[in-house]
C-alpha cells in the first residue's frame, strides 16, 4: 500500500518498508518501535499507525505521521505527526496529512479525526487549520482539534 501526493510518498511503517527506506539520517522515534511490535500482534493495524514521509526526488524518510490506533466503535482515530527540522516550514505535514485524512475517511471506517496539540506550536496550529480542523478546546496548555468527514 502507497499513497501519493505532488511532491511525497506515504507508505505504513511496517519492518520491510523501514529496510526499504531507512538512512541513519533519520532519527527513529520510539513510537515506531511500538508501533513495529503491535503490527506483529495483529497485521490488521497496518495502515492504523504510523507512516513515512518519503520525499519523491530524494527518496528519503523526510517525517513520520499516521493514526494513534484502530477506528474506534466512534468511527473516530486521532492523528499525529512529526518532519524533520530541516525539511520543516515547506508544506509537507499539510500535504501528508491532507492524502492520509483522505485515505481515512474513504476507508468507511472513519467519521471523525481529532488531534492536539501545545498552546505555543504555532506550526502545528497552522497545519491543522490549513486541513480545516476545528478547534474544540483547551486544557491544560494543550489545544484539541476535530474534523469530521
Amino acid at each position: 500500500m502507497e499513497l501519493n501526493t505532488k511532491r511525497l510518498k506515504l507508505v505504513p511503517c511496517s519492518n520491510g518498508a523501514l529496510s526499504a527506506y531507512f538512512t541513519k539520517d533519520y532519527a527513529l522515534g520510539p513510537h515506531i518501535a511500538m508501533y513495529l511490535e503491535e503490527l506483529k500482534k495483529d497485521e490488521s493495524s497496518l495502515g492504523w499507525g504510523v507512516w513515512l514521509v518519503i520525499d519523491r526526488q530524494t527518496n528519503k524518510i523526510i517525517g513520520d505521521m499516521g493514526f494513534k490506533g484502530k477506528p474506534d466503535l466512534d468511527k473516530s482515530v486521532e492523528i499525529g505527526y512529526g518532519i524533520t527540522p530541516t525539511e520543516q516550514n515547506k508544506g509537507y505535514a499539510t500535504e501528508a496529512l491532507h492524502r492520509i485524512i483522505e485515505w481515512a475517511f474513504n476507508s468507511n471506517m472513519v467519521n471523525t479525526i481529532s488531534a492536539e496539540c501545545l498552546v505555543g506550536n504555532t506550526s502545528s496550529i497552522k497545519v491543522l487549520e490549513k486541513l480545516k480542523m476545528q478547534k474544540i478546546q483547551e486544557v491544560d496548555g494543550m489545544l484539541y482539534w476535530k474534523l469530521n468527514k
